[in-house]
């Protein structure tokens, strides 16, 4: 992408239209959206007429235009952009209707089919549109600060990431998932988000081990899971279940040959980072201590990434992350669950 501006007048409000209700983030988005200076949320639209009903009564919602037909807004040059709040996993077909329509997106993860996706950015780079995905861990200050102080050299060479991420859902409600991969598919994209950025490459291998340890009646789910992620020199270790006690003890640890950096639990909102360096440096010094970062809670994440995609459409600032960096964590994740190159046996692991 080059840095002109996206939009032709910086200046005025970047019209937005929300697509879809039924992600889990849609309502925090809604409220980003609602709330950003420069945005003007023209309306709200979501084709399931039961969701929609139950989604009116939601207070994120209350006083925002529903629109009934998408057409509404692709069809209408004035908006210039769409998030794209459908399904978890399940609405690439929505985003790519956004993009055939020229519009910019703002679009939750997963994307979904790997295929479609694909086809999604070579339309975007085609047609200079900018695709955002929604990780909102890229604008927790705990994970900016060990990406800044990695590329300061203060770790020195990066060798290994782990990421522990789980959550825990009603026993009644485990096997229900639609996901492919289970909880993986769900979860595990933050995680290879973040280890890409750092690394800054394509995993060459991937490991994964896939199990159902807690919902034997359905054999099909998958709700206890490790991925492993090899890269050139180094690699990164993600596991994510669907049985940890609540609150869940998720922690992201970054460990290279200067130092180590570990955003303590809870990492939303991640105040603390326990660091560790072999060398002063950075106007740190050595040894074990705990550094202090303003905590970013998943509402202001959600500004934060709103603020970036608004700034991007402006031609304020260059994306902060590129579209083939998009392209590789979706390519990994479904590498990881097992849908590109055939899907290892449950209980499992295999390299793709």
């Amino acid at each position: 992408m080059t840095s002109q501006p996206f939009v032709a007048d910086p200046a005025r409000p970047v019209k937005m239209a929300l697509y879809g209700v039924q992600h889990s983030h849609a309502a925090g988005k809604a409220r980003a959206m609602a709330e950003h200076p420069q945005v003007e949320l023209v309306g709200v639209c979501e084709p399931d007429p039961a969701v929609r009903a139950r989604a009116q009564d939601n207070p994120a919602y209350a006083g925002l235009t529903w629109l009934d037909d998408p057409a509404a807004f692709l069809d209408d040059p004035q908006v210039v952009a769409v998030c794209v709040e459908g399904l978890e996993g399940k609405c690439v077909e929505t985003a790519r209707q956004a993009v055939a329509a020229g519009k910019h997106i703002w679009f939750d993860k997963p994307a979904g089919d790997w295929a479609i996706f694909q086809e999604m950015v070579a339309t975007a780079k085609q047609r200079r549109l900018h695709l955002q995905m929604g990780y909102m861990l890229r604008y927790n200050a705990a994970f900016r600060q060990i990406d800044a102080w990695l590329r300061q050299g203060l770790l020195g060479d990066l060798y290994a990431v782990r990421g522990h991420m789980s959550t825990s859902s009603r026993a009644d409600t485990r096997g229900h998932t639609y996901y492919p991969g289970g909880i993986a598919f769900q979860l595990a994209p933050h995680m290879i988000d973040q280890i890409v950025w750092l690394f800054g490459a394509r995993p060459a291998t991937v490991t994964s081990f896939l199990r159902n340890d807690a919902t034997p009646g359905v054999p099909e789910h998958v709700d206890n899971t490790l991925v492993v992620l090899e890269f050139g020199r180094g690699m990164a270790m993600v596991d994510i279940a669907n049985l940890e006690a609540a609150p869940a003890a998720r922690r992201f640890e970054v460990f290279g040959t200067g130092g180590s950096a570990i955003v303590l639990e809870p990492f939303e909102p991640g105040g603390t980072i326990r660091l560790c360096l072999a060398a002063a440096g950075g106007g740190l010094p050595a040894g074990a201590q705990t550094v202090g970062v303003e905590p970013t809670s998943r509402v202001q994440a959600y500004g934060h990434e709103l603020v970036a995609f608004v700034a991007t459409l402006q031609g304020r600032q260059a994306p902060d992350r590129p579209l083939d960096h998009e392209l590789t964590v979706e390519e990994t994740l479904h590498r990881a669950v097992g849908t590109i190159d055939g899907a290892p046996a449950t209980g499992a692991g295999g390299r793709r």
